[in-house]
């Protein structure tokens, strides 16, 4: 699908630009600021840990707003009920390890997967950037903005830029992009609130952005929002989507998943154009990689096929479930099937801002009828299938969020839980990750961790070594200084298979 914007709209690079002739995201996605600045060190620092590069690929699922602790995968059942809340605990296919009791489909599959349930850091806002990037701390201020030129590079783009340095020449031409997003730019389906930073390129440029899909399909299930004046009554997409939905990359994958020569030509000429226009406002390297991919991916039937949902089973797709972020998921799947390297998949804010997984009121109906179901069902889905298709031990699989939620209910209607990073929950699998094992431990009431606190940076740092990267690896930020990937972090060596 091609496009010409005659007003403005809000891309995936966060930019807005008027009457600006877009071939889809792939256009202007990435017009960076520099170009390679560092390459990786010949020896990894944790090369004694075992799982060095046994992933291949890793699928990165982001509850956007923060789940609760207690109402997924550390449950008290013993606490008060103003801790408690209204779910009980069910136990898990591991002795001892009880989940949520909205959670049935993963305590099934406890075994194959490992609960870090200490994760704490000291920072109570909604820092995707916090959580996803090596910067070892970020103002409230650069949160809320996300080109920032303070802002570390996203996991997902720093592994994109290491394979790259490392590689060259045809390595910096996979088939499949290394670093992808879906179900559509991040933060850019809501009203109301300002932009987040997250997942872009931060000093690597805007050649380093993930390349993001958008969606097409249609919500099943209706939903009312309200965020201050603001009301919004609407299909919700992340509680039912119709079957003939699907996601794509504007200009690459179209609804045929076919692309003639004339339009090849087209789409070419379509680029130089844009290439042209914005000579003057990018650096000329960045352009080139985006034109380079742009055309690689219009010729490449093993990208448009990843896409192509109907090349699966009803029972795979209703597997990972008829929702949003399920068919987002398994989405995910095909592509890191196909070859992609990095795959982000947030569950992100819809019609408004404060929704997703920010359950400061509605906690409980929400978490009955769309976010404990949803997620239950995708994330086991996905772990089963990966386990059946024989790729789970080669594809890393990750939950995160970015922080946990109040131990304390709110008294609002519905109930609610606030923002508490001080202690929360991860969930890793594959790609060198053990199974069926919990490390670290919280207290009574899920407030703070009183075993092996583990931070959000050796979270990433663990993804790094798995990925074969050395996160003590230094690269460069847009002065020139030498920055290590994940400072201040160690691999969590307890989770490793």
């Amino acid at each position: 699908m091609i496009r010409v914007l005659g007003g403005p709209k809000r891309l995936c690079d966060g930019l807005t630009r008027r009457d600006l002739l877009q071939v889809g995201s792939l256009g202007v996605l990435g017009a960076g600021l520099g170009g390679r600045v560092g390459a990786a060190p010949e020896a990894s620092s944790t090369a004694g840990l075992p799982g060095f590069g046994r992933a291949k690929s890793c699928i990165m699922l982001f509850l956007y707003g923060s789940h609760s602790q207690i109402e997924t995968f550390d449950p008290k059942p013993d606490a008060p009920s103003q801790i408690r809340g209204e779910f009980g605990a069910i136990p898990t296919s591991v002795p001892g390890v009880n989940f949520c009791e909205g959670l049935p489909n993963l305590a099934a599959i406890m075994d194959k997967i490992t609960v870090i349930r200490s994760v704490s850091h000291p920072f109570p806002v909604h820092g995707v950037a916090y959580a996803t990037t090596g910067n070892p701390a970020i103002p409230l201020a650069m949160e809320l903005s996300p080109r920032d030129p303070a802002h570390w590079p996203f996991i997902g783009s720093v592994v994109d830029y290491m394979d790259a340095g490392r590689g060259g020449g045809a390595a910096d031409r996979p088939e499949v992009p290394r670093n992808l997003q879906l179900p559509f730019a991040f933060s850019s389906q809501r009203i109301g609130e300002v932009a987040r930073a997250g997942p872009y390129g931060g000093f690597l440029g805007q050649a380093y952005d993930p390349i993001c899909t958008e969606f097409l399909g249609q919500g099943t299930k209706k939903a009312s929002k309200t965020l201050a004046a603001l009301a919004w009554d609407d299909l919700e997409p992340y509680r039912g989507i119709t079957p003939d939905s699907r996601f794509q990359i504007s200009g690459v994958n179209g609804p045929s998943g076919t692309v003639t020569l004339d339009q090849l030509d087209r789409r070419r000429t379509l680029l130089q154009q844009l290439e042209d226009a914005h000579r003057g406002l990018s650096a000329g390297p960045a352009i080139d990689r985006h034109r380079e991919t742009a055309y690689r991916l219009l010729q490449s039937p093993t990208f448009r096929q990843a896409f192509d949902l109907d090349l699966e089973t009803w029972d795979t797709r209703a597997l990972y479930g008829m929702t949003l972020f399920g068919q987002a998921t398994l989405t995910a799947r095909r592509l890191v099937e196909a070859g992609g390297r990095f795959v982000s998949v947030f569950w992100d804010e819809y019609g408004l801002a404060g929704t997703g997984w920010d359950t400061h009121w509605d906690h409980f109906p929400r978490m009955k009828d769309e976010l404990l179901p949803g997620l239950d069902r995708t994330l086991s889905g996905l772990i089963l299938d990966l386990d059946r298709r024989g790729t789970l031990d080669e594809t890393l699989v990750v939950l995160l969020s970015e922080h946990g939620r109040t131990p304390q209910i709110g008294n609002v209607p519905g109930g609610g839980r606030d923002h508490w990073s001080r202690c929360y929950s991860v969930v890793m699998a594959g790609g060198g990750i053990g199974r069926g094992r919990v490390l670290g431990k919280s207290d009574k009431i899920g407030g703070d961790p009183v075993e092996r606190r583990v931070s959000p940076k050796d979270v990433l740092a663990t993804m790094y070594h798995l990925l074969g990267i050395d996160p003590a690896a230094m690269i460069r930020d847009r002065l020139g200084r030498p920055l290590p990937l994940v400072a201040d972090a160690e691999v969590i060596s307890e989770v490793l298979a």
